[in-house]
């Protein structure tokens, strides 16, 4: 039986890889157990699940997902469960796909903060810290950002609200707001922000995706010096110089 875990990465990867199994799944009436479905279910995403299984089983990697995804007949079921789907291709691919009208649609509707969409002119940063720490792009590139935006109220997310980082945004914007939400109220906030300014790896990559009608900022970054895929070459997402 194909299924995913959560054993690689945490909630932003086992959003890309859920999806990027479902995808396949829907075309071929696969069958599937999906890690933290009840996650995905609150979102308004319905990853499919069929009827097929197969005794056979094949690793879905990025260098054979569309291989798959395109091929004549799924006669095997498949372990998604070392790869990350982090290209740009695949990417786009899935961003397309969760904009489509009946996807784009479901999330709204299950979307607790659906009455801000388009209904102001709020400012939300997701700042990746902990264990990324010496990758993210630094104060600097959060300052220019912000003087670039035309905002009325600021929201932070962070995995570090003690870090430097936080406490000197918030000198230098007191009535900034720390949240503190779980993955999912942090998705379905921040989706409905006008402006939102990302950070590096998959989580803020995720945030951006669900964002149908905000801004979307991203700090420049070299594939060979970060330790995720080309998550954030997105028609339309603003790309900003980190120094």
């Amino acid at each position: 039986m194909t299924s995913t875990t959560g054993n690689k990465g945490r909630f932003g990867n086992q959003f890309i890889r859920n999806l990027a199994v479902s995808l396949i799944a829907e075309k071929y009436n696969l069958n599937v157990d999906y890690y933290n479905k009840d996650l995905f279910n609150r979102l308004g995403i319905n990853l499919f699940s069929g009827i097929n299984t197969y005794n056979n089983i094949q690793s879905l990697t990025d260098n054979n997902y569309f291989t798959i995804y395109n091929c004549d007949n799924l006669n095997y079921d498949l372990n998604p469960n070392d790869a990350y789907f982090q290209t740009k291709e695949f990417t786009n691919f899935l961003y397309n796909h969760l904009h489509k009208d009946i996807i784009k649609s479901n999330i709204i509707e299950k979307n607790p903060f659906n009455k801000r969409y388009n209904k102001n002119n709020d400012l939300f940063i997701h700042i990746r810290l902990t264990d990324a720490d010496i990758w993210n792009p630094g104060i600097t590139y959060y300052i220019n950002a912000i003087k670039n935006i035309n905002f009325d109220n600021l929201s932070i997310s962070t995995d570090e609200p003690t870090h430097n980082i936080i406490t000197l945004l918030l000198q230098l914007y007191p009535t900034a707001r720390v949240f503190c939400f779980d993955e999912i109220h942090t998705f379905q906030f921040a989706s409905t922000c006008k402006h939102i300014i990302l950070s590096h790896g998959s989580f803020s990559a995720c945030i951006g995706y669900l964002s149908f009608f905000s801004n979307i900022y991203y700090p420049e970054y070299e594939l060979d010096k970060i330790w995720y895929g080309d998550m954030f070459s997105i028609d339309n997402w603003i790309k900003l110089k980190v120094n």
